[in-house]
């Protein structure tokens, strides 16, 4: 479903299905990062989905958060569940970072390890920002 902004125009820039199969595995707040919600994946990550409890809850709370990320964050011609994808299983090859034209410090990850991983984790974090800020270069 897209969503109207209030210029008239819709776009759809987060998927449902993308946001619940990573909430299968929400205990580690994958979700949360996904739909740009950092602190509250961070602290499903670290107490286990609120010992599961915010975990069940995020099941009914999906379709909002994916609602809030597609009025917060800017289409455009980089998708952000390709991001997201490329990030969660290649983050420290870099090919997040190549995906969305920043050649060279994808090529620093892929020598570095992510540089050292603190880079893939400082990306959890930024990523739906980092693709905001292209999508809205690229306009």
């Amino acid at each position: 479903m897209n969503t109207y902004r209030p210029d008239g125009s819709t776009h759809d820039t987060h998927s449902k299905v993308i946001g619940y199969l990573l909430w299968i595995f929400g205990f580690t707040g994958s979700h949360r990062f996904y739909y740009g919600k950092p602190i509250t994946g961070t602290i499903w990550f670290f107490t286990l989905g609120l010992l599961g409890i915010g975990w069940l809850i995020d099941l009914f709370l999906i379709p909002a958060m994916d609602r809030e990320a597609d009025l917060r964050f800017t289409p455009g011609p980089i998708e952000y569940s390709v991001a997201w994808i490329l990030l969660t299983f290649l983050g420290i090859f870099g090919v997040h970072r190549m995906y969305q034209g920043k050649w060279i410090s994808g090529l620093l990850y892929l020598l570095t390890g992510g540089v050292f991983f603190l880079g893939v984790l400082y990306d959890f974090w930024t990523l739906n920002d980092q693709v905001s800020l292209r999508n809205a270069q690229r306009r």
